[in-house]
């Protein structure tokens, strides 16, 4: 694998809120194109990479690469970076008092020179993608919890980004619905040709998108596998811990 097939890699990373060590020297790498999941137990500290590797929270030591660029959240660069970032957070983050094209026009509105009309075609495109098309005069209060996922899915890929954070992209969703988000997180994986990163510990989204799979231990505070996941469940050389997280408390047979 060349350089230049990395897309995101984090170097003796850690993690600290305090005196308190979330994670320490993470190593790992998001190759060009595949969708990577960050996934483990709660508090493990799933989310806070997230917010590390956005650039929300600055690393107590080690560095974030994009493209073999340094990503420091202070730097004037960084705006630039963040630019060809597209999130999506567990609430969708929509604004309440905005209608659901309004959100998905703010980036436009803020990062480029398009005029309105312009805006309002791309807006309407990006609802289309994500199967919203006539819902854009509606509030999110108007939509369903999935229907409000994809609406903000729809204002993260609105600059058309090289990247898609997702955190938690299922979380408060029935199966059926979970399903769709994640048929639809591969659709624009490669429509956009971009590079994915899911935060999730739904064992049916796990398997279903993830290329990799970053396994995250809060006990050990490191990372314990890096790999795919329908390879990793059965692999007797990974730590018993990842086979039971992917197993959910079934018996491990081969593990006694």
């Amino acid at each position: 694998m060349s350089a230049t097939d990395i897309m995101i890699k984090a170097e003796k990373l850690t993690m600290r809120y305090g005196d308190y060590t979330v994670m320490e020297s993470l190593d790992f790498q998001v190759r060009r194109g595949e969708v990577k999941v960050i996934m483990g137990g709660s508090g493990c500290g799933k989310s806070t990479l997230l917010k590390h590797l956005i650039g929300l929270e600055r690393a107590a030591a080690g560095n974030i690469y994009y493209g073999g660029q340094v990503f420091d959240p202070d730097s004037k660069d960084s705006d630039v970076m963040r630019r060809q970032f597209g999130v999506l957070f567990q609430g969708g983050a929509l604004w309440s008092s905005m209608s659901v094209a309004e959100n998905v026009a703010l980036p436009l509105e803020e990062y480029t020179d398009l005029k309105p009309a312009e805006i309002r075609e791309i807006v309407e495109f990006k609802l289309s993608l994500v199967g919203l098309a006539g819902f854009g005069h509606r509030f999110p209060s108007e939509l369903s919890g999935g229907m409000r996922k994809r609406a903000g899915l729809a204002r993260a890929i609105a600059l058309d980004p090289e990247i898609l954070f997702f955190d938690e992209p299922s979380a408060g969703l029935d199966p059926l619905s979970s399903r769709r988000l994640d048929d639809l997180i591969l659709e624009l994986r490669d429509a956009l040709g971009a590079t994915v990163v899911v935060v999730t510990h739904e064992l049916a989204s796990i398997f279903a998108i993830a290329d990799r799979a970053l396994f995250l231990d809060a006990e050990t505070k490191r990372a314990l596998c890096d790999g795919n996941p329908n390879d990793l469940i059965d692999d007797m050389n990974v730590d018993p811990k990842v086979r039971h997280f992917l197993k959910r408390g079934e018996t491990d047979e081969k593990s006694m």
